[in-house]
């Protein structure tokens, strides 16, 4: 099992830049509006207000949330945090997260909105399930499950959706351009029988999350990577499993031999950009 093993999803957390440039903690300091109602956890998506009238000034950073849909959403970048003065105490307060409702005027969102930072992330089915990413998703445009975030910690709940079919072309919020090693692990079987285009035959040594990355091990001892991955959970035990689509070996379609052993890998975390004209800072429509 790898370290460190990954139990729930987290939000988004800055890595690097595009292009491999480091990220250096560069933030923006944006306000955040007297009262403002809404909690804002660690690792959740934020956009500036526009004007809307006198009851709905603009120019404060709130929560947004963004799942498939980017109409009126646009995103200014990643919320890491915040300080404001307690209005009990009457001292300077740093938090991991915006507490609802807090009548401080000097309150202040850290936020990273660098529209080329990669962030990291987990990847779940549904909620808080985690799933996994898979080399077939690198390249693709992916959705976000938006969840609850937890009071107790300050950090967000939100999860990039981990597709159940080839993951589609069209405008999403996010980017994926890699997977995360260090936290994924792998199991093996043998292939019971030459897989078919749209399963893996071999009994599952473990229970699978959908999104399981699919490889086997040629006859010269190489690690074949298919690009394909399972579009259902797997039970433990289970005789075959259901992937995207027929597997894509040297440029064609082929299927897995017979008695090859079978690699599954599961990414819980992968890697992914905001969209262009999802970031607001790439979007001439209005807020």
């Amino acid at each position: 099992m790898a370290f460190p093993f990954v139990d729930a999803p987290y939000g988004l957390k800055p890595v690097n830049l595009i292009g491999g440039q480091v990220f250096a903690g560069s933030t923006r300091e944006l306000p955040i509006q007297y009262g403002f109602a809404s909690n804002i956890f660690y690792g959740d998506f934020v956009k500036l207000t526009a004007y809307a009238s006198a009851s709905s000034p603009g120019g404060f950073i709130q929560r947004v949330a963004i799942s498939t849909g980017t109409a009126n959403n646009q995103v200014t970048g990643v919320f890491l945090g915040c300080s404001f003065t307690n209005p009990v105490t009457k001292q300077k307060t740093f938090s991991q997260f915006w507490p609802a409702g807090t009548l401080a005027g000097d309150a202040v969102a850290i936020v990273c909105d660098d529209p080329d930072t990669v962030f990291k992330a987990a990847v779940c089915s549904a909620t808080t399930v985690l799933a996994s990413g898979a080399r077939g998703m690198v390249g693709a445009n992916l959705s976000m499950i938006d969840n609850t975030g937890n009071v107790n910690t300050g950090n967000s709940a939100n999860a990039v959706l981990a597709p159940t079919a080839t993951p589609v072309t069209t405008i999403l919020p996010l980017r994926c351009v890699g997977l995360v090693p260090d936290t994924a692990y792998s199991y093996s079987a043998v292939a019971t029988s030459a897989s078919s285009t749209t399963t893996v035959n071999a009994v599952a040594p473990a229970a699978l999350p959908i999104g399981t990355s699919v490889a086997y091990v040629a006859a010269n001892g190489q690690i074949v990577e298919t690009g394909m991955f399972l579009t259902a959970a797997a039970a433990a035990g289970a005789a075959t499993q259901t992937i995207n689509q027929q597997p894509v070996i040297l440029g064609a379609n082929a299927n897995i031999p017979s008695g090859a052993t079978i690699v599954y890998t599961v990414y819980p975390e992968i890697l992914v950009k905001v969209n262009l004209f999802v970031h607001g800072y790439y979007s001439s429509t209005a807020v």
